[in-house]
């Protein structure tokens, strides 16, 4: 593989972190997607593509729907393990590793292609559009479902993006949801549905450990969080419950079509 500085940077990240991703990861709650596809009418069962597939969670929400699952990663750990928990539930699927931005499949070859809590780390979002829709069968969908930030506030946008740089410095952006209705439109599919939900998140030194933070970079995001501005505040609900830092994580729900 060929590979740019971010993804390089994002598959030594999740190499090193892959066994922080497994069955007691919150990830592993499905919820969400649950609530994402809720009312609408998805693809008969088929083929479908779990991009930055990670612990294998979502992946292993498609094949329990029906669908033949392959697995895709930047990291050979993560497709590892993740193909352990389909294994272990009784599913077979296929892995590959590459870059979500370049998929080595022919057009129209899924019917689902899936991200979920992932795309923030990709060195280009709009190659990874364009990319998830041309293997799109027509009819097909793409779901993504990840961290974002408001439309119409600036300053809570760039607070974000701070804490996770230094959280994480393999962390990319968070896409405002309008910046991936235009994304959308721009490879040709067509928003079904694109909103926002709050997963809250119980632990700021559980975020922490997952990512490997460095112990200079946990106090730099503890002073962003004790500093932070009152919108700031009020928008993420910043707040300690037992002595831990919790706060409510804006998500993007997104469901798209190709035609």
């Amino acid at each position: 593989m060929n590979l740019d500085d971010a993804q390089l940077a994002s598959q030594a990240q999740f190499d090193r972190q892959s066994d922080r991703y497994g069955r007691s990861h919150v990830l592993a709650d499905t919820s969400d997607l649950d609530a994402t596809v809720a009312g609408i009418e998805l693809p008969e069962r088929g083929a479908a593509l779990d991009i930055a597939t990670g612990g294998g969670h979502t992946a292993l929400w498609l094949a329990r729907r029906g669908y033949h699952v392959t697995l895709a990663d930047i990291s050979l750990q993560m497709l590892e393990n993740a193909a352990r928990l389909l294994d272990e539930e009784g599913y077979l699927s296929e892995t590959r590793q590459h870059p979500a931005e370049a998929l080595p499949y022919s057009g129209r070859s899924f019917q689902m292609v899936t991200c979920r809590v992932a795309a923030h780390h990709f060195s280009d979002p709009a190659a990874f559009v364009a990319e998830a829709a041309r293997v799109l069968a027509p009819g097909g969908c793409l779901i993504v479902v990840d961290g974002t930030a408001p439309d119409d506030q600036p300053e809570a946008e760039a607070w974000l993006h701070t804490l996770e740089k230094w959280r994480d410095p393999s962390h990319g952006r968070f896409l405002r949801p309008s910046v991936w209705r235009g994304l959308c439109g721009n490879a040709g599919l067509t928003v079904r549905r694109c909103e926002v939900h709050r997963r809250k998140q119980p632990d700021l030194e559980w975020y922490f450990e997952t990512a490997a933070t460095t112990s200079a970079n946990r106090e730099r995001v503890r002073n962003l969080i004790a500093n932070a501005s009152r919108p700031v505040r009020e928008y993420y609900a910043l707040g300690e419950e037992d002595g831990r830092i919790v706060w409510q994580w804006p998500m993007v729900h997104l469901v798209a079509s190709r035609s």
